[in-house]
């Protein structure tokens, strides 16, 4: 039976792919789309290419969004604690932060405001999150830079084959990744043909989320530099993790670990040896693309993550994992084909 579903944020980048994913999956009809300042504009007006579904913005309200089989939420961080609780539907999808984090301590640090207590987190490939998703009407989907950092590390940190103390991650990231507002004092030209980092120093908001997902499977605190830098390109994340190798481990060992992490995975593909993710070729899909090296003189393990920041890294990961939830095929309405540039 097709689930009535809602968007709310949907005039936003994940939101607007939120509908368009939704839009073509089998079981899920978008019958309600809602926003705040573009509230009674159509949904063509944020978005030209959704102009077919003839929808209009609502107001974001719990009234407006109760009375659906689905919910989802694709809100500025802050906006979705206290609403979700607000919304009588069966599921509820959170896609900001709300919901991510379960230490109060962190939640203060980094955003502050009023901590929300943790729903289901929607990574089904971190230990046993497929299994809990599979018990669960309550789902917060991770950040996308959290997705590309743990996906690389992860399997790594529960074989116990690096040292938990010296991870770095830097990522180039599209200006989607950052929100329609967040880069909003920059020119196109200013964009094109330059990179810059941006909240450097510890300071970016998923890296709480991070050390949080490799602290739970690993057993043991974690030590993270994380960079991400704003590169011109509209979508996609490139996650360059690196991390010192144990004693002893091998190259071999570390390659075998990511293979046998992810062979099972449907959305995962590790690459041929020297073979090297791009974004280009997994952008609009949910799929993942991994490589994995050692720099023997260096002693560290170096792990390439490529993903869609709009597709894995937000609205097909919240798809993947209701899915789950509702016990459908868990690649239903998603795909690992990237659009051709």
């Amino acid at each position: 039976m097709t689930k009535r579903v809602a968007v709310a944020g949907a005039s936003g980048y994940a939101g607007g792919e939120l509908v368009r994913l939704l839009a073509g999956h089998p079981q899920f009809e978008v019958v309600t789309v809602t926003a705040n300042a573009n509230a009674g504009q159509s949904l063509a007006e944020a978005h030209p290419h959704l102009a077919s579904l003839n929808l209009t913005l609502q107001e974001t309200t719990p009234e407006t969004l109760g009375g659906h089989d689905v919910v989802f939420l694709a809100l500025p961080h802050g906006a979705s604690g206290s609403l979700g609780d607000e919304i009588d539907a069966d599921f509820i999808v959170d896609c900001g932060a709300d919901r991510r984090l379960e230490s109060p301590d962190d939640w203060a640090d980094y955003y502050g405001g009023p901590f929300n207590e943790p729903w289901t987190y929607g990574m089904p490939e971190l230990g046993t999150q497929r299994e809990r998703l599979r018990d669960t009407e309550r789902i917060a989907v991770p950040g996308c830079n959290a997705t590309a950092v743990t996906l690389g590390f992860a399997p790594l940190i529960d074989a116990g084959l690096i040292e938990p103390d010296d991870l770095v991650s830097i990522l180039a990231v599209g200006t989607s990744g950052a929100g329609r507002s967040a880069f909003g004092d920059l020119l196109a030209s200013e964009i094109h043909g330059s990179a810059r980092a941006y909240q450097v120093g510890g300071v970016h908001r998923h890296n709480p989320e991070i050390r949080q997902n490799l602290e739970r499977l690993g057993g043991q605190p974690v030590s993270l530099t994380f960079v991400p830098a704003l590169v011109p390109m509209s979508r996609g994340i490139l996650a360059t993790n690196t991390a010192r190798l144990a004693p002893g481990v091998t190259a071999s060992q570390v390659r075998l670990a990511i293979e046998t992490a992810y062979t099972v995975e449907p959305f995962v593909h590790v690459l041929p040896v020297g073979v090297q993710p791009r974004t280009g070729d997994i952008v609009g899909s949910n799929g993942v693309l991994v490589q994995v090296d050692v720099d023997e003189r260096a002693g560290r393990a170096v792990v390439v993550v490529a993903l869609d920041n709009l597709g894995k890294g937000n609205a097909g990961a919240a798809i993947q994992s209701l899915n789950i939830s509702l016990g459908l095929p868990e690649e239903l309405g998603l795909t690992t084909i990237g659009i051709a540039p």
